[in-house]
Formats: structure tokens, sequence, C-alpha cells
């Protein structure tokens, strides 16, 4: 049963069957692979209950982004077995006074977390990035807006782009969003998204679904994976190793 059927009333179930909202379209032969804001911000230094998570990180999802990632974990095992570009996102660390960081100043509740060992915006270490993806650095909720996403899935010819990550009412579904406005076929991972907010989560999935995106399961988006050739984007993007040897 999809996330958010028990959120729907019976005539939404209704609407649904007869408006042909959320028919599913071909995943693409060359995907892309978008891991979105998966950091300690989000996700607090420890698995525990997003109310106690809350108390150390404000934006916590706490263990519900804890409980993401394992499929989080399958998408990049399975991308990484055929190439596919990777790419991450996740914020600047604040300056001190606050400038830059535009609307985002009067949402801060309090000072930033402070746990050693642990950045807010550092990418959760059973995801993070290897040394051929690409992390993006955004001031914005969309991944596409003002970072050069849509230029690498352009240059790396992708044809879709597979969106996991947090939280799913926010970032996750404004890039789907704007991935729908720029005409990118857009897949969204349900299981590998998460939220602090169970309604929020499962209403946002099932918007993308109906309107700019498809929402698969990670089991289906993984098969889908093994299916493609391994070589397809060979030398589109090389490890960092490799671009500084070229030099």
């Amino acid at each position: 049963m999809a996330t958010w059927e028990r959120f729907l009333t019976e005539t939404d179930k209704a609407v649904l069957a007869q408006s042909g909202h959320g028919i599913n379209l071909e995943m693409g032969t060359r995907p892309a692979l978008l891991v979105i804001d998966v950091s300690y911000a989000f996700t607090g230094h420890v698995d525990e209950p997003i109310t106690e998570s809350v108390k150390t990180w404000y934006n916590s999802c706490g263990s519900y982004g804890w409980a993401a990632v394992p499929y989080i974990q399958q998408l990049l095992t399975a991308a990484r077995s055929r190439n596919l570009p990777i790419f991450y996102s996740t914020g600047f660390e604040p300056r001190p006074d606050g400038f830059g960081e535009g609307l985002w100043r009067t949402a801060r509740q309090g000072e930033p977390p402070r746990v050693p060992g642990y950045g807010p915006q550092e990418i959760v270490r059973e995801v993070a990035p290897q040394e051929r993806d690409i992390v993006l650095y955004k001031r914005s909720p969309s991944v596409l807006f003002d970072t050069p996403l849509k230029t690498y899935l352009r240059d790396a010819g992708a044809d879709t782009l597979i969106v996991c990550g947090t939280t799913t009412c926010g970032c996750v579904r404004a890039t789907v969003v704007d991935a729908f406005s720029h005409g990118i076929n857009t897949v969204v991972a349900e299981e590998a998204c998460f939220d602090r907010f169970e309604a929020s989560h499962a209403m946002a999935l099932f918007d993308m679904n109906a309107k700019y995106a498809d929402v698969l399961s990670t089991r289906t988006i993984v098969d889908h994976i093994a299916t493609l050739p391994a070589d397809q984007f060979a030398g589109v993007i090389a490890p960092a190793s490799a671009r500084e040897g070229d030099r």
C-alpha cells in the first residue's frame, strides 16, 4: 500500500480513479541519482525518536531519517554498479552574522547545533559521497535553483533523475516541481525519502506522484537499474584523482 493511502478520503480515491492522475511514465535508460540534503542537520547524529532528536538538532527528522538510510544505500549501491552519475546536495555552512541566508534567517530557531565530530551540513557517513560523485551546495529548497545541476544532467546525457532524501514536502518536492518545469523526467524513491511530519511526507509523495513525477518503490528502481549496461556513462564523470591527473 502506498504511503499516502491512509490519508485519502473516499472522495479523494474516487477522483483519483476517474481523473487519470498518477499514471506512471517509462523510466529512462540513462538515469542519474540525486540524494537531497541527507545531512546530520536532518537526521541527528544518532538514531533516536524525532521528539528527542529535535532537542539537539532543531531541523532533525530523527528516526524517520535513519529508517530511510538503508534504502538510500540500496540506490547508491545499484547506481555505482552501473556507473550512473550521482549527485548530492547539502547547504552552505552559515556565516555567524547570517548574511546570505535570505529568508532562512527568519526560520532559524536558536543557534546552530554543535555536536563534536558532526557538522550540520555534513552528509551522513553511511551514505557519504565517493570520489566520483558530485556535491552541490544550495541556499534554496530546490536543487535546480541557482546550481549547475541542470547543466550537469545535460552534459551527462541523463534522461531521468532519480530523487531521494529530505525533506519530502520541502526540498524534495521543490526539486521535483522544478524538474518537471524544466522537462526532466523524474522518479522518486518512496522509502528513501523522509520528513519530520508524517502527514506532510505522505501527501507530498501523493502530490508528486499525481502530477510531477513517478513515486516508485526503491526495489522497483533498483531492479530497473540492474537491467542497464554498466558502460554507457564511461568517461563522462571521472574520479577527482583522475581529473587532477589530466591537468
